[in-house]
Parts: C-alpha cells; structure tokens; sequence
C-alpha cells in the first residue's frame, strides 16, 4: 500500500510541470512571409527562397499589408521547384495580387530539442530514484 502511494505521488510531481506549460494562442503564432510573384485565377505562386521546409500540402494565407494584413485568401501549395511554390487558391475574399504576400505558419521544433522534454526527464528520472531509494 506504502510503495503504491509513494509511486502515485512521484508520478504526480514528475507530471506537474507538463500541466503548468501554457499552449501557444493562435497571436502568438510565427508566421513567414513571402513574396507573391504571380497570379492566376486558382492559383498564385511565391518565392520561398532558402526555406526548405514549405512543402506540398501546407496550407497558408494570402494577406493585404496595406490592410493591416487583411484575409485576401488560403491556399494549398501544390508543388515547390527551383525556390517558387505554386499554390492552389482554397477560398478567397478578394482577388488575390501581387501586392499582397503569402504568409504561412513557421515549423516548430522538434519534441525533443525543447527545454520541457530534458526538464521533465531530468525531473522523472530524479523522483524515481528517490523513490526508489525510499523504498528500500
């Protein structure tokens, strides 16, 4: 009874920090913006340049700068070649120009490069030693 108790509150403190961590809120969210080059009437393309992360099936926004970044339109890239992807218009607003940029969320990190995992793991791995110490 002891050792089950004292492996439930281990398991407790070693969760705590992962409940304590906030999301990010959709204004906190990095957006990449690129330069539209051309448009047609279902599709617009844009350089990605050195960006080697945008990839078929991504989905982002085109917007209006001079609107304090107005929704013009969405899209889905449908192929990437020689730095310019060429993008499917999803649904649009107005009609989408050059004038307005093309804007997609950043990639995030990977689980394993984030302070909370090694925090979490260094934290786990103290909790079980000591109780496993306590249980002996």
């Amino acid at each position: 009874m002891i050792l089950s108790r004292r492996f439930l509150l281990g398991v407790a403190f070693a969760a705590a920090p992962a409940c304590l961590v906030p999301a990010a809120l959709g204004a906190q969210q990095r957006l990449v913006r690129f330069e539209i080059t051309a448009v047609s009437d279902t599709s617009l393309n844009f350089r990605v340049g050195t960006e080697k992360w945008v990839a078929p099936g991504l989905q982002g926004s085109a917007v209006d700068p001079r609107r304090r970044d107005q929704l013009v339109a969405r899209y889905r890239v449908a192929f990437v070649r020689d730095g310019v992807a060429t993008a499917m218009v999803t649904g649009q607003t107005t009609a989408v120009s050059i004038d307005h940029v093309a804007t997609m969320p950043a990639p995030g990190r990977r689980w394993y490069r984030g302070a909370p995992f090694w925090a979490g793991l260094l934290l786990g791995g103290a909790v079980g030693v000591a109780t496993t110490a306590l249980t002996k």
